[in-house]
């Protein structure tokens, strides 16, 4: 099956994945509240305990799925292949092993597949939300894997 590139536009108006491991939890809140003007302007979704902090912490609305551990990381990353978030910050732990590793790097390869930004700490996070490009609606390349010609696969087993 070829596959052919097509568009996806996000709107200015940003559907944002906020996402920490434990030992990055503050960091991703003092990132946040620094840029707490910014962010309000947009949706926001996090992991479960990392949305009631950022909620609590920001007065910002938020929408929280389950903990990442327990499938949290994986509802996100299906709202990113709907076209339901085009942003993740997502400030994992490279020094710390994580009981749901196969999810972490789930949500960071189908982050990839969609193209959509990524931070995976703070520098990254800092250059991202300061791009000009940030505040604009922008067309980004996504996958057109097209309709699947059944025949086609049934043939090749």
């Amino acid at each position: 099956m070829a596959q052919t590139d097509a568009k996806r536009t996000n709107d200015a108006k940003r559907h944002i994945a906020l996402v920490a491991h434990d030992n990055k939890k503050v960091d991703l809140l003092e990132w946040a509240s620094f840029n707490k003007g910014t962010l309000s302007k947009h949706h926001l979704y996090a992991t479960g305990t990392t949305g009631t902090m950022l909620e609590y912490e920001l007065g910002l609305k938020v929408t929280r799925f389950l903990s990442g551990p327990v499938g949290g990381d994986q509802q996100i990353g299906a709202k990113i292949a709907e076209g339901g978030i085009d942003t993740l910050f997502f400030f994992w732990d490279p020094l710390e092993a994580q009981p749901h590793d196969p999810d972490v790097k789930a949500l960071l390869r189908i982050g990839a597949v969609w193209n959509i930004p990524m931070a995976s700490n703070m520098a990254t996070a800092d250059f991202l939300i300061s791009s000009p490009l940030f505040a604009e609606p922008y067309d980004r390349t996504v996958p057109d894997l097209g309709d699947r010609d059944w025949a086609a696969l049934r043939e090749s087993h």
